[in-house]
């Protein structure tokens, strides 16, 4: 029944829907003097940010029914598409001038993203966008991105797990998940995410009943807001498990570089970042395998692999990073740290460390302790090691490790 119903609205269009009246009174205001959520951002500036109110139609199209989160260049709202009767989440970014000659970059990425091939499994294992669209704030245009919403990020699944890691059927789920996704930007796109966190990879929902629940909500029990200057600024709703979880995606774009040229920026989280990166060696797509190899650790150990935290300044520095990379893999090899155009600032001529900070107390990645015992961890082991290489040719490529032997096993 429901295949022929969507048949058929192909030939009748359902009928649009018309906006729901949010309530403007019966919340908790909260007091003005006191930061919330964006207001907390080291930069934060109010103009900046477009004002959105709950309840306001946004491109003459999306009903905004609450919001999900903020960050530094956006906030994202869950919004009610009045012409497709379903849920979507929009990502608003701060005025376009703030971002510069960012503004578009990430529409453009997702552009490049919608030319590859649709059969490609990596495809479906990619956030999609659904739409973008511009709006003219008090203070400049901001432009929107269109999303399916998701349900919750790994880093939000870690915290509510009482073990701060992920059970070994998930791991394996979401490295797939992540490695088919690479394959495809990689191979088919040319695209290096670069931004590869926890944060940045969520889950989806099988069944969307509570986003039902979540507009229910909004309706009955408006969210705790603050206004100033006429401006409001909203407290994030969490949107409540759903019935049925559904398969990981990898998202946020807006690190994001095409894999056409020779890149030499300074990319990536800290505790993530590649030798090449830190040495000041040309860098491309393999960058993301490191980094998946680091995040791996974090997910599964409950622990860093590498922190990069100078003891001499307790806060991160590439000697530090470099060091504990010693003592992890052993010295680089000089082929490598001869490409690196800040190799004089770690290693001599010859290829010894000169750096000022003894390497760590050595060990090595197959002697590492896990979770795991046995095969299995002689199993899991191998999977880091095939990441975890100094050189990044050395690195195995996405579409080797979509076959790794360990992830098979635990998804058999």
């Amino acid at each position: 029944m429901s295949s022929l119903l969507r048949w058929a609205s192909r030939f009748y269009p359902r009928t649009r829907l018309a906006p729901k009246s949010f309530p403007s009174h019966g919340y908790q205001a909260i007091p003005s003097d006191y930061k919330l959520e964006e207001e907390t951002l080291p930069d934060y500036l109010p103009e900046r940010f477009y004002p959105v109110r709950i309840g306001e139609v946004l491109n003459s199209r999306y009903q905004v029914v609450g919001k999900l989160g903020y960050g530094v260049t956006s906030t994202v709202w869950l919004a009610r598409d009045l012409d497709k009767h379903n849920h979507v989440a929009i990502k608003v970014s701060i005025r376009s001038a703030a971002l510069g000659n960012l503004v578009h970059h990430e529409r453009n990425v997702y552009q490049r993203i919608d030319t590859g091939p649709r059969h490609h499994p990596g495809r479906a294992a990619i956030r999609s966008l659904l739409d973008v669209f511009q709006l003219d704030g008090p203070d400049g245009q901001h432009e929107c991105l269109v999303h399916p919403p998701l349900w919750e990020s790994v880093r939000t699944f870690l915290t509510r797990n009482p073990i701060g890691r992920l059970p070994s059927p998930v791991l394996a789920i979401v490295l797939l998940r992540v490695f088919q996704a690479l394959d495809y930007l990689h191979n088919e796109c040319k695209i290096i995410h670069t931004d590869i966190k926890p944060d940045n990879i969520m889950f989806g929902f099988e069944e969307e009943s509570c986003l039902e629940d979540f507009e229910q909500a909004e309706l009955t029990n408006p969210s705790p807001r603050k206004e100033v200057d006429g401006r409001f600024i909203y407290l994030s709703r969490q949107v409540d498990q759903p019935k049925g979880v559904g398969a990981p995606v990898l998202c946020d774009f807006g690190a994001a570089v095409f894999g056409d040229s020779v890149h030499h920026d300074d990319v990536q989280p800290d505790r993530y970042r590649c030798p090449e990166v830190i040495l000041g060696v040309p860098w491309h797509s393999q960058i993301d395998i490191w980094n998946v190899g680091c995040l791996v650790w974090d997910l599964f150990e409950g622990g860093r692999l590498f922190s990069g935290t100078d003891p001499e300044v307790g806060t991160y520095r590439g000697r530090a990073h470099l060091a504990e990379m010693i003592a992890l893999l052993g010295p680089p090899g000089l082929e490598l740290i001869n490409r690196g155009r800040l190799k004089w600032k770690f290693f001599t001529g010859a290829g010894n460390w000169k750096a000022g900070i003894d390497p760590y107390p050595r060990t090595s990645l197959e002697k590492l302790e896990t979770n795991l015992e046995g095969t299995d961890k002689t199993m899991f082991l191998d999977l880091m090691v095939n990441m975890l290489q100094w050189a990044p040719e050395d690195r195995a490529l996405p579409q080797e490790l979509v076959n790794d032997p360990w992830i098979a096993k635990e998804l058999a």
